[in-house]
């Protein structure tokens, strides 16, 4: 069993870098390491799911307040050393303060997003303001950026004299204040720090508004016509909800287990409209989850903050430090995909409402909540499997097994159950990671299911960044370094009580991208926590995770793990083709959801005037989307109050970037396929050149260095059986 123990897990994350070391390694030499998983079996309901002891919010507090006080002692110590400032004693000093304060809010925000409760809420909204603060006082002090200027001017006339990571370390550190404002008058100074306090208290509310709105809203069913269609796991999963709830009968939620096979398989089509209509009018309703005039807020503070700063609106602000470069090449890639993807869209969804229309006549008008609904069963009619056919092969257990045991394959890399370390919920499990060597390598936590005190969505997140304090011309090894603790969260089918939790193939899928993020973490080898692992540009850092997502749909992967949870039989032959062969079905509609999503940010990020008061969202999204429209419009249905990850989330301006990665990464993937999915050879070079470099150069050498030569669209047009335009 894993130990669920939330004080003992705070107290672990709140060591020093040195005790945690001590800490994770302590079994290295006395348990063997396996890549054979047998996980503990899911406790279905935990009375203790979220963080609300006064006690331990007090620690929270302190931790953050003492590590507020031991930064400002640092960084006031570089600022005013009596030494000439030279590289060591400036810039790799400063990358080396703030650990204490690092750590607090690590814990403090995994915990937010993770176990959240009103007492924790409240606390960060109390918090945000202050660290904020803190954040810039240290970004404008002049005494400190006169010292980093000047290490900058130095290496500029003498550039051989640092490496390559000083150098980006040195350039990222440089950029950061300017960025944030160090070169600005004392007046602007202050101007820019209530933006970042507006803004920072902005994006937290957001999440939070999102958060307790998302779990607000029940769909409660007592008449069986109304859950006609789903399946017999849909239905206990459905009917644990009720019964957790007091209820008879089903709950369905806009948690995305319940919500999604809802509007694939129930025949209810009431029910399915309503459902669609409460998820897409989430945070538009008056009251204390109203979002919409923080979507204005947020918008119009970020770009208060990049004219400030001399940039005509904030996408160019922010695509500076990205692979793109400009709006103009993220508009450009945009078009391009439309070009050679709306037009096979439209032709897919014209295939469903045909489908629609020879079940319910020729006058069907196919709607939003219809979509899902019959492109299943047109999918069902093309290859002749439903999706929830795989299920029974995708028992979680064997699901870990799989996913860890492909990276043993192409890594050597292998993981042990870490039952002694404590997690802070009852579903989280947690894993130590050894290198081929047998060297410790890393700390895994996953946390699997959705709950009520935890957000939606998958995300991969770092509880403690991998450093080296050595030289900066002496190799990292896993032996001389600070190594990483990453946690993956996902939110899957749960258990029922007859039940394992039996996956979908798109939350296998899930899996594999929030492990590729995992992986990224892991197998950092660098001197500095700011360089290190995810810490790359922003278009760049989906490439490790969505080249994973490859090996979803290759037999030889699924055949190692995909086996029947009753009896034991592997995935059928005649199954696995049907999936194989429908991996390219509606793959140009899901391209141009996402481009929307794209065009939707730039519409925001590239305004160069306010986002007016008055604005009614729901006609902004429709203009913007008008173009490449490929369904009904509904009126009152809005995204932006939930569009998390560039209101809240960290895709402002670059939502984009999905679509810029998984050209990276079908193109990366291509390399696999030319000399074999599990090639060691490719795989370390994937690794080397990629995974453990983090932010230490610039990704198109790192790329182009691993690849031979520059990404095509060609492989991601390939994939999706799209004929290039």
């Amino acid at each position: 069993m894993f130990r669920y123990d939330l004080k003992a897990f705070i107290q672990d994350q709140l060591l020093s870098d040195t005790a945690w070391d001590a800490r994770i390694r302590q079994h290295q030499d006395t348990t063997e390491a396996s890549a054979t998983i047998n996980p503990s079996d899911h406790q279905l309901e935990s009375a203790e799911d979220a963080v609300d002891d006064a006690a331990l919010i007090a620690t929270l507090r302190k931790a953050v307040e003492d590590g507020i006080k031991a930064d400002t002692a640092e960084v006031n110590a570089i600022a005013d050393n009596p030494k000439l400032p030279d590289f060591e004693n400036t810039v790799a000093a400063l990358a080396k303060s703030g650990a204490a304060l690092e750590r607090a809010t690590s814990v403090l925000y995994n915990l937010l997003e993770s176990a959240s409760s009103d007492a924790l809420d409240a606390l960060a909204n109390e918090l945000s303001p202050i660290l904020t603060d803190h954040s810039n006082e240290q970004l404008h002090n002049p005494r400190l950026f006169a010292r980093i200027k000047a290490v900058k001017e130095a290496a500029d006339s003498a550039p051989d004299t640092l490496t390559k990571e000083e150098h980006m370390l040195l350039e990222k550190t440089y950029e950061s204040f300017v960025r944030s404002g160090a070169n600005l008058s004392d007046a602007d100074k202050e101007t820019f720090r209530s933006l970042s306090r507006k803004l920072s208290a902005a994006t937290l509310e957001f999440s939070q508004r999102l958060v307790r709105a998302t779990h607000a809203y029940m769909l409660h069913l007592t008449n069986e016509a109304d859950v006609s269609g789903l399946t017999q796991q849909q239905l206990e999963a459905a009917a644990q909800e009720a019964q957790k709830r007091n209820l008879d009968g089903w709950v369905i939620t806009l948690q995305a287990p319940s919500f999604v096979p809802f509007m694939t398989h129930a025949d209810a089509r009431s029910r399915r409209e309503e459902l669609y209509r409460a998820n897409h009018t989430r945070c538009t309703q008056e009251g204390k989850n109203d979002n919409r005039k923080l979507v204005g807020e947020i918008v119009n503070t970020r770009q208060a903050i990049a004219r400030l700063l001399g940039y005509p609106d904030y996408a160019t602000y922010a695509l500076k430090r990205r692979m793109a470069a400009t709006p103009d090449k993220v508009e450009a890639m945009l078009a391009d995909l439309q070009r050679d993807y709306l037009p096979a869209a439209r032709n897919e969804v014209a295939e469903v409402e045909k489908e629609a229309r020879a079940a319910e006549g020729a006058d069907f008008i196919l709607q939003p909540w219809d979509f899902a609904y019959y492109s299943n069963r047109l999918k069902k009619r093309l290859y002749s499997y439903d999706p929830e056919e795989l299920r029974p092969y995708f028992e979680l257990s064997a699901v870990i097994a799989g996913v860890f045991g492909l990276a043993t394959r192409l890594y050597g890399i292998t993981f042990e159950a870490a039952e002694d370390l404590p997690v802070y919920h009852p579903d989280v499990r947690a894993y130590r990671v050894f290198d081929k060597d047998h060297s410790y390598l890393a700390t895994l936590y996953a946390d699997f299911f959705p709950r009520e005190h935890k957000q939606g969505g998958a995300w991969m997140s770092g509880l403690r960044d991998e450093s080296a304090d050595i030289p900066a011309r002496e190799a990292v090894t896993t032996a001389n370094s600070l190594r990483p603790a990453v946690t993956i969260n996902m939110n899957f089918t749960k258990p029922t009580e007859t039940r394992p939790s039996l996956l979908t193939l798109d939350e296998v899928t899930t899996f594999l991208h929030e492990f590729g993020h995992a992986l990224h973490g892991m197998f950092a080898m660098t001197h500095y926590a700011s360089l290190s692992g995810t810490s790359v540009y922003w278009d760049f850092v989906e490439l490790p995770s969505q080249f994973m997502e490859n090996y979803a749909f290759e037999p030889e992967f699924l055949h190692t793990f995909a086996k029947h949870y009753q009896t034991g039989e592997p995935l059928p032959e005649s199954l696995l083709d049907k999936v194989i062969a429908s991996r390219r079905f509606h793959a140009a509609y899901a391209c141009i959801r996402q481009v929307s999503f794209g065009l939707l940010d730039m519409a925001y990020y590239t305004r160069q005037g306010p986002l007016p008061e008055n604005t009614e969202l729901s006609a902004f999204e429709r203009d913007v989307w008008r173009p490449i429209s490929l369904m009904p419009t509904v009126q009152e249905a809005c995204m932006s109050v939930s569009f998390g990850h560039i209101m809240s989330g960290g895709y402002a301006a670059g939502y984009y970037s999905y679509k810029w990665a998984e050209i990276l990464d079908a193109d990366a993937f291509a390399a696999f396929k030319e000399r074999g999915i599990f090639n060691r050879d490719v795989a370390q070079s994937f690794r080397d050149n990629i995974l453990s470099r983090g932010g230490t150069e610039d990704p198109e050498l790192l790329y182009e260095r691993f690849r031979g030569k520059a990404p095509s669209i060609d492989a991601l047009l390939e994939r999706d059986g799209i004929a290039k335009c």
